[in-house]
């Protein structure tokens, strides 16, 4: 051949293309079980409970306003009797929520869904409700007694509700008497009970609600009093605090984590939002309130002053999926630069290492992340990683001995595959300092490479191949 080096380069961008095939195929089955994870996810919300989200106390009167006209038809004065029906919402003026959160794993397969069971304890103070005022002249106002309700985003995680107002214990019925959260609990207050009129006013009605929700992934509640307090304590030691409002204060341990929220009515409008009928915002920012209900998911995505929310989102920090996606992206890189050592190696010992060989080496670096992906579904990722690694490091070891003519060299190449490793692992963990670690360790392979065939004559080393090829003829 003429142009050996042209040649030797043309089959191992051959090569290079096949392994970069390889690696998408890979790639690709990593995103499918990360679909699976997701399907595993839809399987425990549609079978237990989707992500909560707790509206309320709301305090709500169904009211009628009715009137008389006065209709003037063929000269005949007629009096007409009209009315109208309205509902008038209340929302604390104080609101305290205190929730304790333990983690309830839900497994599906292979695949852990981070399901919850949580305890909570609401206190509330309402203004006493009052009749409103007519609307029209001469018009008068009534209202049957006011209800309480709190509202979840799914009522099937409702496992026990507990509700008092002034200290005294009040029969809970299911689902709630606003159209935009149907689903909770209610309790109906005595007809006539704590009702203010410009006579006799009445004191401020006290309300206590217990209740134990079961959810998964997340956890959300809506400031709607004037003055809020959340206390939510919990056992997963990875919180991602979401929604409209970050925590006053958190503490987080390899315990657990607790943080509370102080927010005032200054800080939002959910309150004012309830009233005029809003859906609850998803945490994610999304509106709707309610994944099982089309029809009320649908409305919220309509009005686009849903009831703002905060909570919390329980996440795995190191999802094998995730770090086994990263690490197939570093994937051709890894494979060129062994490939640049095996070049390196062939140009300094003047050896001839075959396009072949170099295809069954950078198979047996694809095959390390297969191995990643599929052991990681079983294993802790860190000893998916270990037990992958040093398989491919022993295996490409002795295939070097034997390409690379010696022990030494063999060792030489797998020590080498094994810092790769090593580096690539350490570039999985420092998530945040990835790029700056990454390029370093670029810029010191080109330093490596420049100053080990810093002394090569190029041209040469060329017209030596091409003599040998001339020979071999």
């Amino acid at each position: 051949m003429r142009f050996p080096l042209l040649g030797k380069g043309v089959a191992l961008g051959a090569v290079a293309l096949t392994l970069m095939a390889a690696l998408a195929v890979v790639s690709d089955i990593v995103s499918e079980r990360q679909g699976r994870l997701r399907e595993a996810e839809q399987s425990v919300m549609d079978s237990l409970a989707t992500r909560q989200i707790l509206v309320g106390p709301v305090l709500q009167q169904h009211c009628q306003e009715s009137w008389e006209e006065m209709l003037v038809t063929d000269n005949k004065t007629t009096t007409v009797q009209l009315q109208r029906q309205f509902d008038v919402t209340a929302t604390p003026v104080t609101l305290n929520i205190t929730t304790s959160t333990q983690q309830v794993p839900r497994y599906r397969g292979i695949y852990k869904v981070n399901g919850y069971s949580a305890a909570s304890e609401i206190t509330a103070e309402f203004s006493a409700p009052g009749t409103p005022k007519p609307t029209k002249i001469k018009g008068s106002v009534r209202c049957e007694s006011a209800s309480l309700w709190v509202a979840v985003s799914d009522a099937r995680g409702l496992a026990k509700a507990e509700v008092q107002v002034n200290e005294r214990s009040l029969s809970v019925s299911p689902g709630t008497t606003h159209p935009a959260h149907p689903r909770g609990f209610q309790a109906k207050l005595p007809d006539g009970w704590a009702t203010s009129s410009a006579a006799a006013p009445a004191a401020p009605l006290r309300v206590k609600v217990k209740l134990d929700l079961l959810g998964t992934t997340q956890i959300g509640f809506a400031p709607l009093a004037e003055n809020n307090r959340v206390a939510l304590a919990s056992d997963w030691p990875h919180p991602s605090f979401t929604g409209r409002a970050l925590p006053n204060q958190r503490d987080i341990s390899d315990s657990g984590f607790s943080a509370v929220w102080q927010i005032s009515a200054l800080a939002t409008a959910a309150g004012q939002q309830t009233q005029a009928g809003g859906a609850a915002c998803e945490l994610n920012g999304a509106h709707g309130f309610d994944a099982n209900n089309m029809a009320a998911r649908d409305n919220a995505a309509n009005r686009p002053d849903c009831i703002e929310t905060f909570g919390v989102s329980f996440i795995e920090p190191v999802n094998n999926f995730v770090l086994s996606d990263r690490a197939t992206k570093y994937g051709l890189l890894f494979i060129a630069l062994t490939f640049v050592g095996v070049v390196l190696i062939e140009v300094q010992r003047r050896l001839r290492v075959h396009p072949i060989q170099y295809l069954l080496v950078g198979a047996a670096l694809v095959m390390f992340f297969l191995l990643l992906v599929s052991l990681s579904e079983h294993l802790a990722f860190s000893a998916a990683y270990a037990i992958a690694s040093t398989a491919c490091t022993v295996l490409l070891a002795l295939y070097g001995r034997f390409v690379l003519g010696g022990l030494r060299p063999g060792l030489v190449f797998g020590g080498a595959i094994a810092a790769l490793y090593g580096a690539l692992y350490l570039l999985l963990q420092l998530e945040q300092s990835a790029l700056v670690l990454g390029s370093i360790l670029l810029f010191t392979v080109l330093a490596c490479v420049m100053m080990s065939t810093r002394h090569i004559d190029w041209y040469a080393f060329t017209a030596n191949l091409r003599r040998e090829e001339q020979g071999a003829k």
